[in-house]
């Protein structure tokens, strides 16, 4: 039988460390970090990372693992998720993971390899070499050219599944998203996701907020501190909401409250994208956040028992 994986994710802003926190009261959990860019060193007020204290109450994973200068694919992110979530279970302990990245939750769902065509290394070291030089947002512009169905699944750090798309067309002479996929059932673990839902219009003022707070925490000098220490603006930890938006500012090019502005506009959006993500997800349980902590808590902490039991 499949052990089960409990995954608490949803848009930004919308509580997810505080109930996944909470959870420990009521299992043995640790707590595997779901987010894209948590996984950087340095990162920490603009991706809102679990606080220190938060991690000396309860173990966390997959967070500062690798530099800011670091590359870091969805392949790389399901091969070390998995081996702490068998990690976690070894130690007779509960492996939650929290965030809210939606290509990490479906990797952790999926076989490793998906399409069954054969390889060929000479066309994917043809690939690899172009990434090399171009970069992965390159090939995955390349892929939207050749199969847009395929480039929309894929992220555009994910080199490793953009190159394999790429290879099974030239291979075939088909789209890869003609190929067949596997389903979850054929995945490793039994992930149980559970969302996080608020009206729209609470969830927009709380996004609000957190950037508000963000930069009285000192996001601004955060940026700067990762730039003046020879992280590149082009690294693909800057690209994170709330770090490239801060580099015009700190050229001169617009305003304080310009920027602030931007971050909370291009995070709203990143919200909306997160949600369709999840509601796409036939798996996910939907946990009401307006009752208010203790209701929501209680909600999780009922569904999670009876997937246990």
């Amino acid at each position: 039988m499949k052990e089960l994986v409990i995954a608490i994710c949803g848009p930004t802003a919308s509580g997810k460390s505080l109930l996944s926190m909470a959870l420990k009261d009521y299992f043995p959990i640790e707590i595997i970090g779901m987010d894209a860019f948590q996984i950087y060193d340095r990162l920490d007020i603009g991706t809102a990372k679990p606080t220190k204290e938060e991690q000396a109450q309860v173990e966390h994973y997959m967070i500062d693992i690798i530099s800011p200068q670091s590359e870091y694919t969805v392949a790389d992110y399901k091969i070390d998720a998995s081996n702490c979530i068998d990690y976690v279970i070894d130690r007779a302990k509960f492996p939650v993971l929290v965030g809210g990245t939606g290509m990490y939750l479906r990797a952790l769902s999926l076989p490793l390899s998906y399409g069954g065509t054969e390889g060929d290394g000479d066309i994917r070291k043809k690939y690899e070499d172009i990434a090399s030089v171009k970069g992965s947002l390159y090939l995955h512009e390349l892929l939207s050219k050749r199969d847009i169905k395929a480039a929309q699944k894929l992220h555009p750090n994910d080199k490793r599944r953009i190159i394999r798309a790429l290879e099974v067309q030239d291979i075939t002479g088909k789209p890869f998203s003609s190929q067949k996929m596997p389903s979850y059932d054929e995945g490793k673990y039994n992930i149980f996701p559970l969302a996080l839902k608020w009206d729209r219009k609470v969830l927009y003022d709380r996004i609000n907020k957190r950037v508000d707070i963000m930069f009285k925490d000192g996001l601004v000098e955060e940026v700067k501190g990762l730039l003046d220490s020879g992280v590149p603006e082009n690294a693909q930890s800057m690209q994170a909401i709330g770090y490239k938006e801060i580099i015009p500012l700190l050229k001169g090019e617009i305003s304080l409250d310009e920027t602030k502005e931007i971050i909370k506009t291009r995070s709203r959006q990143y919200a909306k994208r997160q949600l369709t993500w999840f509601r796409a997800d036939k798996r996910v349980v939907w946990i009401d956040m307006q009752s208010g902590a203790d209701s929501a808590i209680q909600q999780a902490v009922r569904l999670i028992e009876e997937e246990i039991y």
